[in-house]
């Protein structure tokens, strides 16, 4: 297994992992195919998505994988009138990881960072580990100090 900043980052802190390690497929990238893999239910593995609000920049939202990102609660809590996905092409510039590997810890840049308030739901979740086909599973606590995230309701069904 090869040990990633991600990890690297959580030892220096002082912060408790374990890792999964899942098969991923190019044509497949969805969390609830890495969930299944790692053996998790899908509320308790999250993905990372980057987003641009129109009055702050870059924001960063951790949610469930089985869960769709609410543009209009993500604005709200990140005090932006609108809030929209960043582009794909964007994302290695933006934070250092590529789709299917962005993990919330270790990004180029701080960002303001916001979790589903269902994280804390669970004495464990996972989050990419900052490559494809590799999970951190952490209590969500020490994910939330670490990375100073913010908790809160932003998500939705999936349609």
């Amino acid at each position: 297994m090869t040990k990633t900043n991600v990890m690297r980052l959580l030892e220096a802190a002082g912060i408790p992992y374990r890792t999964a390690e899942y098969e991923y497929d190019e044509s497949n990238l969805s969390g609830l195919h890495a969930a299944e893999q790692v053996g998790m239910a899908p509320e308790q593995v999250f993905k990372t998505l980057v987003t641009r609000g129109d009055k702050n920049g870059i924001n960063v939202f951790c949610i469930p994988v089985d869960m769709e990102l609410d543009l209009k609660k993500a604005a709200v809590v990140s005090k932006n009138k609108k809030v929209e996905m960043t582009h794909m092409k964007e994302l290695l510039g933006l934070t250092g990881y590529i789709r299917g590997g962005c993990s919330p810890v270790g990004m180029k840049k701080k960002y303001p960072t916001y979790i589903d308030e269902t994280c804390i739901l669970f004495d464990e979740i996972a989050v990419s580990a900052g490559i494809r086909g590799e999970q951190i599973i952490l209590d969500p606590q020490d994910l939330i100090r670490y990375t100073e995230a913010t908790e809160a309701d932003v998500t939705k069904n999936m349609d």
